[in-house]
């Protein structure tokens, strides 16, 4: 009798433990410029020996215009990758429970310095500020122009960029997609005919939901960053990772089922308690300093231990965000030495990130 009261009082308080142990955050994710098609092993092979075992759950595919459309032949860049690359990339990650999630940058980010990317090379009439040259290029500059976006109200615009959309959710097998949308300073020019006088709010807004009802016919969830959707000004955050060109209020007209990736690169602050409040699920996400990816996750923690009900389930986890092209980043994470003082490095950052959150998911 004695030994089954003992059993049951263990199992009891086991169960307790397990009861109040910290939940595991459902997103842990890695977002990265695609890898040439010389790379793909490469890459597959770091998402299988780095990634998968220290518990990345979910990986961005930045594509943009690096795929061999079969809509639109005329948009494939440089170096594009195949269906079988993505394939394969597909499978390796499927392997391993990895969401395997494609990003086609929508509306800004449509050039990078001089380089003017395939939309609007192949469709100029599609630019919403035409009469700005690219050329000898350089930032800041009198037309405030860092990088070009498509008019999101051209009427053929987006007959172009949805037929992008369903080739990349197709051959993806996709459940997400991230439609960028992040530093969309090029927009509502006081030039074009379509767009003068609006409201950016309005015009950001039904972007976006344009957008999403086109993916949502799919059943597939939207994925954008957030600074379009915070105020630069009043909240001091500034124009780069907040805005300053007053899109902010169309956070209040766009569906909460879309996810938001809000990026900040110097300080952990506090805006996903801000978009959790407002009713969207949200993940923080640095890039290269690990002091701050180190705060992000532990906020992120803070939040979910702190929030009512309603509003834990909003805080979904972290992403490390990586800018450079796939294999310069592979190598530097192989010649990593932790015995070295590294200045703003992708990869502290990255193991930063990984063993902070294992650290806050084993606290019971």
């Amino acid at each position: 009798m004695t030994k089954i009261l003992i059993r049951f009082i263990v199992l009891t308080l086991l169960s307790s433990v397990g009861a109040f142990a910290q939940k595991p955050f459902e997103i842990k994710a890695f977002s990265i410029y695609t890898p040439l098609p010389q790379e793909v092993d490469e890459f597959i092979k770091f998402v299988e020996e780095e990634l998968a075992p220290n518990g990345i759950n979910t990986v961005i595919i930045q594509v943009d215009y690096h795929y061999q459309w079969k809509s639109h032949p005329e948009l494939q860049s440089e170096t594009p990758l195949s269906e079988a690359h993505i394939k394969k990339m597909l499978a390796a990650c499927k392997k391993h429970g990895i969401n395997l999630i494609p990003q086609l940058n929508l509306l800004g980010h449509q050039s990078e310095g001089d380089y003017m990317k395939m939309l609007l090379r192949v469709y100029p009439q599609f630019d919403e500020k035409p009469h700005v040259d690219l050329s000898n290029f350089s930032w800041p500059n009198p037309d405030d122009l860092y990088c070009k976006s498509y008019c999101p109200l051209h009427p053929e615009v987006h007959n172009i960029v949805f037929d992008l959309i369903d080739e990349l959710v197709e051959v993806f097998e996709a459940t997400d997609y991230h439609a960028g949308m992040d530093e969309v300073f090029d927009f509502v020019d006081k030039d074009c005919p379509r767009c003068k006088g609006l409201d950016p709010a309005v015009v950001f807004a039904n972007e976006v939901n344009k957008i999403h009802q086109h993916l949502a016919k799919k059943d597939i969830r939207l994925w954008i960053w957030g600074d379009r959707l915070l105020d630069g000004r009043s909240s001091g955050i500034g124009m780069w990772e907040a805005s300053y060109n007053n899109t902010q209020r169309a956070i209040d007209w766009i569906p909460k089922d879309i996810l938001i990736c809000d990026w900040h690169y110097k300080k952990a602050i506090a805006t996903p308690a801000y978009f959790a409040m407002k009713g969207f699920d949200v993940i923080a996400c640095p890039w290269n300093q690990p002091e701050v990816a180190e705060a992000q996750v532990r906020m992120m923690d803070f939040l979910r231990k702190n929030n009512t009900e309603e509003m834990e389930g909003h805080i979904k986890g972290v992403m490390q965000t990586i800018w450079e092209p796939t294999s310069e980043f592979i190598k530097s994470y192989h010649d990593y030495d932790p015995n070295k003082s590294y200045e703003k490095s992708r990869v502290q950052t990255l193991k930063t990130l990984i063993e902070t959150v294992k650290e806050v998911e084993s606290k019971k």
